[in-house]
């Protein structure tokens, strides 16, 4: 994933988890990850793999390409 990708990814879950009130916790659980995974993925240390970004688009319930979509930001 190159970093500007990455950045925008992190920024935008960053961005979703606020606006729902969710906190890096409640995201990974609802997701079934792992709080400290979700916080390397908003803190660009770690890059999700297609399964990891399916499972975060349905916790917040879009699709992956809602969530990859970076034109709503």
């Amino acid at each position: 994933m190159s970093n500007i990708v990455a950045k925008k990814l992190a920024k935008k879950i960053i961005r979703l988890r606020k606006e729902r009130g969710m906190s890096q916790e409640e995201l990974a659980f609802i997701a079934g990850l792992d709080r400290t995974y979700v916080g390397r993925i908003e803190n660009l240390k770690r890059n999700p793999t297609l399964n990891t970004l399916v499972k975060i688009a349905t916790a917040f319930d879009m699709d992956v390409y809602e969530l990859l979509n970076f034109n709503q930001m």
